[in-house]
């Protein structure tokens, strides 16, 4: 006998095997028309699944209303897009096609190039499969038929992917829909017709289980929303989104450059970029770049992020050095350089560090996804009375941090250990204790959509990320406070203090970075202010412009006061137009223009306009300034 709990408290009994469809035929015809999908005590799976016989299970049954549903129809959309792909082009061969923030891809491999310009003639296929309505049928198949299955179809990727990631599996699923017939573990809608507007979005490069030696394949992205107005808002959403991007704004606005020639992932800062730059930074130290191979290994940082981190460097000695890809080991020498008291906790070290990780090639993303990066570390020593304070003062910075840039929509997550993952390091009892104390402070703090999310603790330590909404609703993850038990303990460094009892006593290690990757920080501020920088800022604050070129000496007097005031400021002293100025000026993202002409040389005053609300009139120029002070001082956010 099956027991099964529906939302509303009613509970349903069966002696025979049901899917969530056939439960909806029974509460009702127009609820088994608008089912999708169901979520079976907490696992999403298709409205055609059996239920377990026995026992007693949760069900929700999942229509158009539910979030959950559009990815389920999103994956369903990918298969018709790959069906649609093989009508159209010869010797496809499938490799995954899974769903992603906003929309789904599939990857192929096939040798003629599939462009943009094909997307028409793919999207009218698609639409065709859509109008047939034919079902997604699941079929399930032993594990050595699978093989076969895949062999006769031509699949060679699917039978590669059955025997080195399926081969424990007894069986394995397919779905079929008309002469489409793809290994999947599903779910899907219970037909096309379910699928709503759908657009192709780009082609791309990506290879085979992400790893470069293997055959590069061709990555078609889409979306598919289930109303058009839904998918009229992604779209515009997305071409605002490339009117905001960082690697464009960068080069037009001279923020930062990357040169093939200097290496891939690695950021120049440009004059103005290095100002918004130094704007951030709070604590410069010069360290070292690289450290020897055994620091990391000592720390567990290497070999387990060997595969995204630089190979390491061989010397004539035998010594072995590696890129550094993180300051903690760093600091935790520096915290053993001498011996420490209690009186001497909590010891706060903290530095802009340059790490380099080696991010592949198909993953590098501007300043956001870099090789070498410039970390905003501090890691704290203290002994385990000390945690609950000095994690909260962590955490308090970070949000006065996003609080001051205008980034008051943000989340926060708590990673946690995944017990039956074998990737953390240190023992249990540690991890306990840490995630009990990074959740009772984080409750005390009152975050906003506070989260629990196991398995993405740090390998040492469970962490709380503040993930950030930028001003066209993407989110970032940002800054990062993490509780470590394990770098301190005697498996790792052993580090030591002596208490007030005269013994030696282990301290507890907190790793803070309010910004994150100081490049990733700035090429998403970029991307948030649409390079349009609030005054305290922006590259160049203001610039003087003369509406002729006689009154360039009251000009150069009134650009060397701002400048005498702490400033960033030009004069444009071209022979052109004052709307032409003005132009200029706005097109390059200046906050405010002081412009001056014989009624401002006869008044010693300027005419004050701003970049947002245009013409503020005549001020005096000590007014003018101390009106600009005032905005900077108060880092004000417009």
């Amino acid at each position: 006998m099956l027991e099964v709990n529906l939302p509303d408290g009613s509970v349903l009994k069966y002696s025979r095997r049901v899917r969530p469809i056939d439960i909806a035929a029974e509460i009702g015809s127009r609820l088994a028309g608008a089912t999708l999908a169901a979520e079976v005590d907490g696992q999403i799976v298709g409205a055609d699944s059996y239920l377990p016989q026995e026992g007693e299970v949760s069900l929700r049954l999942l229509t158009k209303k539910d979030a959950q549903s559009l990815d389920v129809m999103r994956h369903s959309c990918a298969h018709v897009m790959a069906r649609a792909v093989m009508r159209l082009f010869d010797g496809v061969q499938l490799a995954f096609g899974p769903t992603v923030d906003g929309g789904f891809y599939y990857d192929f491999h096939l040798e003629q190039s599939i462009s943009e310009t094909d997307f028409p003639k793919i999207e009218a296929e698609m639409a065709k499969i859509v109008k047939q309505n034919e079902a997604f049928e699941r079929i399930e198949q032993p594990y050595d038929r699978a093989i076969e299955l895949c062999k006769e179809l031509g699949q060679t990727l699917k039978v590669e992917h059955l025997r080195e990631g399926l081969s424990e599996e007894s069986s394995v699923s397919f779905y079929r829909q008309g002469e489409f017939l793809d290994l999947c573990r599903g779910p899907h809608v219970p037909s096309a017709g379910a699928i709503g507007p759908l657009k192709l979005l780009s082609v791309a490069g990506a290879y085979w289980k992400g790893d470069a030696s293997n055959p590069q394949l061709q990555r078609i992205y889409g979306t598919a929303w289930f109303h058009k107005k839904d998918l009229d808002d992604y779209l515009t959403k997305l071409e605002e989104a490339k009117r905001r991007d960082h690697r464009v704004l960068g080069k037009q606005l001279e923020l930062f450059l990357i040169e093939p020639e200097v290496g891939s992932g690695l950021v120049l800062w440009l004059p103005k970029g290095a100002t918004v730059r130094r704007e951030l930074e709070q604590f410069i130290y010069d360290t070292p770049a690289i450290g020897r191979v055994q620091l990391y290994e000592t720390s567990g940082h290497y070999p387990y992020y060997s595969d995204s981190q630089f190979p390491p460097i061989e010397m004539a000695d035998g010594d072995r050095y590696l890129l550094r890809p993180m300051n903690c080991p760093h600091h935790i020498k520096i915290y053993q350089s001498k011996p420490r008291s209690y009186r001497d906790l909590p010891l706060r070290l903290a530095e802009l560090g340059l790490v380099h990780r080696f991010e592949q090639s198909g993953e590098l993303t501007g300043m956001t996804r870099a090789r070498g990066f410039t970390q905003d570390d501090a890691h704290i020593f203290c002994t385990e009375d000390q945690v609950a304070d000095e994690f909260r003062g962590c955490v308090e910075m970070t949000q006065y941090v996003l609080r001051t840039l205008g980034l008051d929509d943000y989340r926060v997550r708590l990673g946690f250990r995944d017990p039956t993952k074998d990737k953390y390091v240190g023992r249990p009892e540690d991890w306990d204790r840490a995630e009990a104390a990074l959740e009772e402070v984080c409750r005390d703090l009152d975050l906003p959509e506070l989260e629990i999310e196991v398995g993405e603790a740090a390998f040492y330590g469970p962490k709380a990320d503040f993930v950030a909404s930028d001003c066209i609703g993407r989110e970032w993850q940002l800054g990062t406070v993490q509780l470590d038990y394990n770098l301190p303990g005697p498996e790792r460094f052993g580090l030591e203090y002596i208490g007030t009892d005269n013994r030696p006593h282990q301290p507890v290690m907190i790793h803070r970075a309010p910004l994150g990757s100081l490049e990733r920080f700035v090429g998403m501020l970029i991307e948030h202010f649409a390079g349009a920088f609030p005054l305290w800022l922006a590259p160049e604050q203001a610039r003087v412009l003369v509406v002729s070129q006689k009154f360039e000496e009251y000009g150069r007097r009134v650009e060397e006061a701002l400048k005498a005031a702490g400033l960033r400021t030009s004069g444009d002293y071209r022979p052109e137009k004052v709307g032409a100025k003005i132009r200029d000026a706005q097109l390059e993202l200046v906050p405010y223009m002081f412009v001056v002409g014989g009624r401002e040389v006869e008044s010693e005053t300027v005419s004050v306009r701003d970049r947002r609300e245009g013409d503020l009139g005549t001020m005096s120029l000590e007014e003018a300034i101390e009106k600009l002070q005032i905005e900077i001082r108060s880092k004000t956010v417009r």
